[in-house]
This record gives structure tokens, sequence and C-alpha cells, in this order.
């Protein structure tokens, strides 16, 4: 709205000066008249430019005649012109809409697909941070997902071969199959399984999709990596959790294997995307995890505050650059509260925040 006022003032600044250098100055410029409705047809309705377009004929009129230079003739110029810059301003504003209604959908389906984590599912409470490299996409190559099984929650963090729009259809085939079999299959072996052959269809010869897979249970998480960035643990060191036999991606062969972790409910396990560590500064030094900044940063009380804090350090190091690649991140806290007994919470009532334990 601001920027069409902005035309809507220039435009008619353009057809007052044209209008004096004709009327006032008496200096025949036929040519300077049209440019009111020329630029209103760039931004502006073809009702405005319709109006300055009439401005436009009166002052080549009133013009010519004071020249003494043919006034039909004129008129009949400047007219065209000005028709032929509302049935612009008719077409573009036609195109606008329509761009309007197809962008409206897809973000609808992209939000329908990349729904965003709740504040707490079961016993562990959540915050995520996610972005695509393009800014016109919600959904790039980082999916994320979380489900309450009957054995306590699953989280799913994977990422797709490629980034941003590029990788929607395969990001979205990952969605739909973890949505369709990781509520009901106990196993997270057997569900890494399931999903590399619901996505092989999908997935083109070099294509493929690291996969982490994380199952809360009470003191402990259970991990299946395939090919991902290795999750954290935050207690009062930060402690990576690298795969004992590492499992190629999703499409290359995967062996998935268990991995299971003490996890207490002071401690915290943070999931990210290789968007995370690949974010480089200027001389090219990706973002390093090993570092007192990033611990502190993860140990705030709350774990929005702990996210916020992260991001912040990942943009100063990139110096607010645009990032190469999507980036997720997703940090998981046990609460105190037995999961039996544990109400559900909704983003307006989050559980008092604790500091991670050892």
């Amino acid at each position: 709205m601001e920027t069409r006022r902005k035309w809507l003032a220039a435009a008619a600044a353009a057809q007052a000066v044209a209008a004096s250098v004709e009327l006032v100055a008496q200096v025949p410029s036929y040519g300077l008249s049209v440019i009111g409705p020329l630029l209103a047809a760039h931004r502006l309705s073809a009702r405005v430019t319709a109006a300055l377009g009439a401005v436009a004929v009166t002052v080549a009129l009133l013009g010519a005649s004071r020249a003494g230079s043919s006034a039909s003739g004129v008129a009949l110029n400047v007219a065209a012109v000005s028709l032929w810059a509302v049935l612009t301003a008719h077409t573009r504003a036609r195109a606008e809409r329509a761009l309007d209604d197809v962008t409206r959908l897809a973000v609808t389906a992209q939000e329908a697909l990349a729904r965003p984590l709740p504040d707490r599912v079961g016993h562990v409470d959540l915050a995520a941070h996610t972005r695509s490299c393009d800014p016109y996409a919600l959904l790039g190559g980082d999916v994320h997902d979380a489900v309450l099984t009957s054995a306590g929650p699953r989280l799913l963090l994977a990422d797709v071969k490629g980034h941003g729009a590029q990788a929607i259809r395969v990001s979205a085939a990952v969605l739909a199959a973890f949505r369709r079999a990781a509520a009901t299959e106990p196993d997270p072996v057997r569900l890494a399984h399931t999903l590399d052959e619901l996505l092989r269809p999908e997935l083109g010869p070099e294509d493929f999709v690291t996969l982490l897979l994380a199952d809360f249970h009470p003191g402990e998480v259970r991990l299946v990596n395939c090919g991902h960035p290795a999750p954290l643990r935050v207690g009062r060191r930060l402690c990576p959790l690298a795969p004992p036999q590492p499992s190629p991606p999703l499409g290359l062969g995967p062996v998935p294997r268990l991995q299971r972790v003490h996890l207490s409910a002071g401690q915290r396990l943070l999931l990210h995307t290789d968007g995370l560590t690949d974010a480089c500064d200027g001389d090219r030094a990706p973002f390093r995890l090993d570092v007192p900044q990033v611990h502190a940063a993860l140990a705030e009380p709350a774990l929005p505050d702990a996210l916020e804090h992260l991001t912040d350090l990942v943009a100063r190091h990139t110096g607010g650059a645009p990032l190469g690649d999507d980036l997720t991140i997703v940090l998981a806290q046990p609460t105190r509260t037995p999961a039996a007994t544990a109400p559900e919470q909704g983003p307006g009532s989050r559980p008092r925040p604790t500091r991670p334990s050892a």
C-alpha cells in the first residue's frame, strides 16, 4: 500500500510538471504530457491510469491550442498512448491478482505440510527454528515432525538432497511417509527401513535423505541416525552423540542401528541439520558448536530463548549474509513430571524453565 501511494505521488507530480511546462512555460512537449499515465501503468490501477490519461489529453489540447498546432492530432496521439497505458495497467493488475491467488495456495499447502512443532509432546518440551535458504519457500530440504507413540514422544529430523524450493517434492514425501508409519511402528530401526522403502519411488539415482529419529523414554533417548549430523546432549558440557556405526542416508542402502543414550530431565538434546555447521563467515570458516558461547546459549533457562540466542550467534558469525543452505534446529528437554501425569500444554502455558544439568 505504501509503495502504491509513492507511485501515485510520483505520477501526479510528473503530470503536474508536464502541465507546467506546456501551459505555464508554453513549451510544447506532447511526449512529456503522457508521463503520468505511463508511470501509473507500472504500479497503479487502470482507473487511476485512465484519470491521469484524461488529464494528459486535456493538457495536450490546451497546449496545442495555445501554440496554434492541430489540437485534434495532438489529442489523438496522447489519447492513444494513454489508452495503451490503461490496457497495460489492467493486464498487470489481473496478473498480480492471479499471482496473489497462486501464492496464497502455495503458502497454505506448505503450511499444511510444514506444521510447527507443539511446545510439548508427551513429557518432552520442544522448541524449533527452521529457515529455508529460499526466501519465497516455507518448506525446503529440511523436514521435522513429532508424534506421540504408545511408548512416548518421537522426533524426526531429515535433510533432503538439495535445498529451497527444488527439494519441496521429496520433503513432502518424507513427511507423508513419516506421518503414515511413525505412530504405529514401535521399533525406530524398522521405521527407518519402512521410510526408506516408501521413499525409494520418489528418489532419483543420486538422491538421498539423511535421517535422524529420536524416541524419548524415561531417562534415555533412543536414536537412529542414517547419515545425519550427530545431535548434541546439552548438560554441564556439550556432548556430540555420533553413532558408533555410521549408516548411509535413505536411498543409498541405509543400515540403521539403535543407539541408546542417557538423557535425564535436566538435560537437553540439540538436533540440527548441516545448515547450522555449514554457516560460514567472510573467511569461509564454518560455525563451530564446541565453543563456550554456544554452550552458554543452549543453557538459557527457556528453550525458545536458548534457540534465539543460538540463532543470534549464527547471524553474527555470518555477518547477516543469506544462508547457503536450509537451516533447522530443534531443542528438546524431558520434563521432571512423569509422562503419565504430565498435562499437555499449549503455546501460552509453558512449564517453569530449568537449566540443563550434567
